[in-house]
């Protein structure tokens, strides 16, 4: 597969989380400024198992099988790369400023920048892994022709899509809430997603220098979405009373990926 295929393959499919992003995002226009929180829960429970189960089926795993192919210790490019991964969000999240959703207290640097435009920070950094896992998975399928790995890469990109679309709203409804008009709101949340089809294209406009590093990368991607997952998302989920329902979207959404990724790769 030549590299106008493969970029056409990783548009696509980048594209289409970035869309389903846009989909969710697009409850600002069907739901008023009162945020139902069980439902925020749900939406954030959700797309923390989908994530979750990413991270290993989708990554972690082919990461070490990769390492293995290759003749090396399988466990040493998996941890190196989570945690170089894990690292690397948590010196974004030092580095820049922003503010998460259901947060009244920005993090990182201090700035002047709105509420609302931090909140734009805080969710377009999270999409940043999620866009070079699916650009990976393409770029590996794209070198080996094996329609396995081509299948596998389909169904991240679909378990993407999936999560991004409570994500979504999970971002748009509390711009609506910080006092952004509904289009203010959905155009906000709409453009962050478009970070996972950036960094999807890039990985692949990189594929002849980053092939060698390919199972660090694959880890790096897990490790920043763990980081997502258990510094933003999981607490999130499981704030106020009946925290089970966070807990069982979380069981959810992990159960709905795993059977993806089974199931197509």
């Amino acid at each position: 597969m030549d590299l106008t295929t493969t970029l056409g393959w990783v548009a696509t499919g980048t594209g289409f989380t970035s869309a389903m992003t846009a989909l969710g995002a697009a409850s600002v226009f069907l739901i008023g400024k009162r945020m139902n929180p069980n439902y925020h829960r749900m939406a954030l429970g959700l797309a923390a198992g989908i994530m979750i189960a990413a991270s290993v089926w989708s990554l972690l795993i082919p990461a070490m099988d990769a390492a293995e192919e290759a003749g090396n210790i399988a466990w040493i490019p998996a941890a190196g790369g989570f945690l170089l991964g894990v690292l690397f969000l948590l010196g974004l999240d030092e580095l820049l400023p922003h503010l998460h959703p259901g947060s009244n207290q920005p993090e990182g640097p201090k700035s002047k920048m709105s509420r609302s435009t931090l909140l734009f920070f805080a969710v377009s950094l999270h999409n940043i892994p999620e866009g070079m896992s699916v650009g990976l998975l393409f770029v590996i399928a794209a070198q080996t022709g094996d329609p396995g790995a081509m299948s596998a890469a389909v169904a991240l990109a679909l378990g993407m899509g999936i999560q991004n679309i409570p994500e979504g709203a999970a971002v748009s409804l509390p711009l609506l809430q910080e006092g952004a008009t509904p289009r203010k709101a959905f155009t906000m949340g709409a453009v962050s997603g478009l970070a996972e089809l950036v960094f999807g294209c890039l990985v692949v406009l990189m594929a002849s220098w980053i092939t060698p590093f390919m199972p660090w990368l694959l880890a790096f991607s897990a490790g920043a979405m763990m980081y997502v997952v258990v510094e933003e998302l999981i607490p999130q989920a499981n704030l106020g009373e009946h925290s089970n329902i966070g807990t069982l979207s979380v069981m959810a959404g992990f159960l709905v990926m795993m059977i993806l990724d089974c199931a197509l790769g």
